[in-house]
C-alpha cells in the first residue's frame, strides 16, 4: 500500500489535478537520466526529467502472487537524451528505472508507482521501445546449478581459475584492415593459433569504440589474422584503432583438457547420458551360435 503525501491528496480529493508522469533511469555506466510525459522539464530531486523525447508507456500489468508484471516506454531517439549510440553500446542494458506520479505545478508532491529493470529494446528508425521489467522478473530467471554436458562457469571467473591477464591468454592488436563493418584484419596477434580468440572477447583500447567490449565470433589464422565480431559496434571501427582479447572457450570438456589443461575445475558433468541415451531401448541382441540374430 502506498501512501500519499497529505497535500498530493488533497488535489486529488479536490478532483483537478497537475499530474505528469516521470521516469528516473539509472543507466549501468552510472549516469542517471531523466524523462517525463510532461510537455515541459520537471525536476525530481536533483534530476532534471525532460520532455523533449516523447517518451511515454504503456498500461501496466500486474498479476496476483509472484508473476511477473511490466509494462513498455516509447520514445524518440535524439542526441540531448537518449541517443542510438548508448543504447547499441548496451549502456541501458539492465538499467534501473523507477517511475514517478508527479505533480508538476509542485514537483516537491510525487509518489513512487513503480520500479524495475530495462529489457528488450527495440528500434524503429528514430523510434524506440523498451521493455521495463518488474522486481519479480528475477523470479522468472534460472538459478543455482544445472546438471548440464557443458561448464557453467565463465572463463576466468573464480571457479574457472583462468587467468586471463596471462600473455597465453592475452594479446593486444590493431586493425589492420576492414572487410566489413565488424570483421576486419588484424596485426599484433600472429604468435596465436587457429580459433584461440574464438568466443573469447574484444576490448577498444584506442579510436571511437574506446572502453567498449564485443565478442569474438571466429578468430582465423591463414595468411593473415582475421577477426569475425558478432555484432558492428556503435561507432565505425578504423584502421590503426588499438584493442586488447581475450582468450574463448567453448565450454567443453575437451576444450577446458586440451586448450586450458584445467580439467580440475570443470564445471560441468561431460559423462552424463544425453536425450539419445534416455529415450533409447533395446532392438537387437548379440548373434546366437547358429549365427541368426536374437531378439533382446
Amino acid at each position: 500500500m502506498r501512501t500519499l503525501p497529505p497535500a498530493l491528496q488533497d488535489k486529488l480529493n479536490s478532483g483537478v489535478t497537475t499530474l505528469c508522469r516521470c521516469w528516473l533511469i539509472a543507466r549501468n555506466d552510472g549516469v542517471t537520466q531523466g524523462f517525463t510525459d510532461h510537455d515541459e522539464d520537471v525536476v525530481v530531486g536533483n534530476i532534471v526529467c525532460r520532455a523533449g523525447s516523447g517518451l511515454s508507456a504503456s498500461e501496466a500489468t500486474q498479476r496476483l502472487g509472484l508473476a511477473v508484471d511490466g509494462m513498455e516506454l516509447s520514445g524518440a531517439l535524439c542526441d540531448e537524451s537518449l541517443n542510438e549510440s548508448d543504447l547499441a553500446a548496451g549502456r541501458y542494458d539492465a538499467a534501473a528505472v523507477e517511475l514517478w506520479l508527479v505533480d508538476w505545478s509542485e514537483p516537491r508532491l510525487r509518489v513512487l508507482v513503480a520500479k524495475g529493470t530495462l529489457g528488450e529494446v527495440r528500434r524503429a528508425g528514430r523510434a524506440f521501445t523498451a521493455e521495463l521489467r518488474g522486481v519479480a522478473q528475477p523470479l522468472a530467471q534460472q538459478t543455482g546449478r544445472f546438471y548440464t554436458t557443458s561448464c557453467a562457469a565463465d572463463l576466468g571467473d573464480a571457479r574457472c581459475g583462468i587467468d586471463l591477464a596471462l600473455p597465453a591468454h592475452r594479446g593486444a592488436g590493431a586493425i589492420a584492415a576492414l572487410l566489413s563493418a565488424s570483421s576486419f584484419r588484424a596485426s599484433g596477434l600472429d604468435a596465436f593459433a587457429d580459433g584461440w580468440f574464438t568466443a573469447g572477447r574484444l576490448e577498444f583500447t584506442g579510436g571511437a569504440n574506446r572502453g567498449l567490449a564485443v565478442e569474438i565470433k571466429i578468430h582465423r589464422k591463414d595468411e593473415a589474422v582475421t577477426l569475425d565480431l558478432w555484432q558492428a559496434m556503435p561507432e565505425p571501427i578504423a584502421v590503426g584503432d588499438a584493442f586488447v582479447v581475450t582468450a574463448g572457450c567453448d565450454k567443453r570438456f575437451g576444450t577446458c583438457c586440451d586448450k586450458f589443461n584445467n580439467a580440475v575445475n570443470f564445471r560441468g558433468f561431460p559423462h552424463i547420458p544425453g536425450n539419445d541415451f534416455v529415450f533409447s531401448y533395446p532392438t537387437q541382441g548379440a548373434a546366437g551360435n547358429d549365427g541368426e540374430s536374437l531378439q533382446s
